[in-house]
């Protein structure tokens, strides 16, 4: 797949396509940082450890002043800090902390008084502040793990063309029974099964429009179910490079057994399962739809086409049932991203992936690739 060229980054353009805002929206920066209290006299620009916090002050906070709340009517334009969570989408804190070290609420102060809230992190804050929107009735995109790459790819494309080329995806996916996905690592092959059941696709589209309270992830670009149910195996890399493999049964991972690396990462895996198990449960699987370059972020790189993506844990902000307080403990209520690619996982080759439809199996990817099946539909959304 040849990469397209990317238009440079525009704030202006980026905002008017997620949310078409209307003169007068109130509009706000929000960062995490290990402590808040860095963000006074904003501290945090000399450290060179906040690489996406200085993208969130330089690229969207400066942008805005300096002439794009301007162009578009927008008011307000303040930046808030609060302390990192830890964790992929674990609940925010409350406690916020404002350059003048002003110290504030972000559920009084915050979330009520803007309609639209930038939320530029280290950890994914999508599911928490989907509920959030829906409570207090804004508008948001969280975009955690902006680079360099992703200023110039992923943010710079027109999300009219991604939410029509991804809608083209969703249909072509929609109303499955199950997919069966063949992974293969060496000589060893496991197939995992999801079931649907039949429910309606969806996509994540970069368009986030004011008739409904709602949180576009950006980057953008990628069709989701959330499993109904599933069986078998597959093989994970862990953090440190690990690799184990995952037994699913009943719709949750129950058990991890080491194929190479440490085994005391395996041993802290089965012991989190033993003791919470709703960890385990398979809340997602996503399929990337646009061309974009490696990022080295997951945010961007499970929306290339040909990848995807299976998730443990929290789904309640994708239309699932599994929500916080159905963890043992609260800060195992996270929602993680297991992402299949030849970048991420080169020992991993997700060597067939089969959609099961109305009595026909399908094939959908081959070898990271989209099959023929994608490949038209795809063609037919472009044009070609």
């Amino acid at each position: 797949m040849n990469q397209p060229d990317f238009p440079p980054f525009s704030l202006s353009r980026l905002l008017q396509t997620t949310f078409r805002p209307s003169p007068g929206e109130r509009i706000c920066v929000v960062i995490d940082l290990p402590d808040p209290g860095l963000a006074k006299g904003w501290t945090f620009l000399g450290d060179a450890r906040f690489s996406v916090q200085r993208h969130a002050h330089d690229s969207f906070y400066k942008g805005l002043h300096d002439g794009v709340m301007a162009e578009l009517g927008l008011v307000g334009g303040r930046f808030f800090a609060y302390e990192e969570t830890g964790g992929s989408n674990l609940d925010l804190p409350d406690r916020a902390v404002e350059p003048d070290g002003s110290e504030l609420s972000l559920e009084r102060d915050v979330y009520p008084n803007h309609d639209i809230i930038l939320c530029i992190s280290t950890h994914s804050a999508t599911a928490p502040l989907t509920a959030l929107a829906k409570r207090h009735g804004f508008r948001g995109a969280t975009l955690h793990g902006v680079n360099d790459i992703i200023l110039r790819s992923g943010l710079a494309v027109d999300y009219n063309e991604v939410s029509r080329d991804a809608e083209k995806m969703r249909l072509a996916l929609t109303r499955a029974d199950h997919f069966e996905i063949d992974f293969a690592l060496g000589d060893d092959r496991h197939t995992l099964r999801l079931d649907c059941g039949r429910q309606e696709a969806q996509k994540s589209h970069g368009i986030c429009l004011a008739d409904e309270p709602d949180v576009a992830n950006l980057p953008a670009g990628e069709v989701y179910f959330v499993p109904t149910g599933g069986e078998g195996a597959f093989p994970m890399q862990y953090g440190d490079g690990t690799l184990g493999l995952q037994q699913v049964t009943g719709g949750r991972v129950t058990r991890a057994t080491l194929i190479r690396g440490n085994q005391s990462i395996i041993d802290a895996h089965n012991a989190k399962l033993a003791d919470d198990p709703v960890t385990g449960e398979l809340g997602e699987l996503g399929f990337g739809t646009q061309v974009l370059p490696v990022s080295g972020r997951d945010i961007q790189d499970e929306k290339i086409l040909g990848t995807m993506h299976v998730a443990t844990g929290r789904s309640d902000h994708l239309g699932g049932d599994l929500t916080p307080d159905k963890f043992a403990q609260a800060q195992n209520a996270t929602h993680d991203d297991i992402l299949f690619s030849p970048n991420k996982t080169p020992d991993i080759a997700v060597s067939e992936v089969r959609m099961h439809r109305a009595g026909e199996s399908i094939i959908v990817l081959e070898k990271y690739q989209p099959a023929e099946h994608l490949r038209r539909a795809l063609g037919e959304a472009s044009g070609d």
